[in-house]
């Protein structure tokens, strides 16, 4: 084997772990994403529910 087909199977071994890793860090980088898109729903209806009853309670109040 010359020096040429070790370089050369050396790239490709290299190429082939940065594939791997890109794909990791977009699959993590996606999972956080969903994680925060999950959380801004949550707070979003927390907010919506507290206001929801300040209303009911001012409502009450006024009864």
């Amino acid at each position: 084997m010359g020096m040429k087909d070790q370089f050369k199977g050396k790239a490709e071994q290299l190429k082939n772990q940065a594939n791997e890793a890109m794909g990791k860090a977009r699959d993590e980088a996606s999972e956080r994403a969903s994680q925060g898109r999950e959380r801004s729903g949550d707070e979003a209806r927390d907010a919506r529910q507290q206001v929801q009853d300040r209303a009911d309670q001012a409502r009450n109040r006024q009864a």
